[in-house]
């Protein structure tokens, strides 16, 4: 069995679901770290106090 693609999803306990720079930084070296395997990325979700923000949406994957 293996994987074909990857949704990637943390909590922000802070409850500020801004991304960080070592957010950013971070799912990149997943993006990169994936190519040789052929898996896709679909998306990061960080979530806090009753709120849920996509890297997709604002652009970043």
């Amino acid at each position: 069995m293996a994987a074909s693609s990857l949704i990637l999803v943390h909590n922000h306990p802070s409850g500020d679901t801004t991304f960080s720079r070592a957010d950013i930084d971070m799912t990149r070296e997943i993006i990169d770290a994936r190519i040789p395997f052929e898996i896709e990325v679909h998306e990061h979700l960080t979530a806090g106090m009753g709120c849920v923000t996509s890297f997709r949406s604002a652009g970043l994957i």
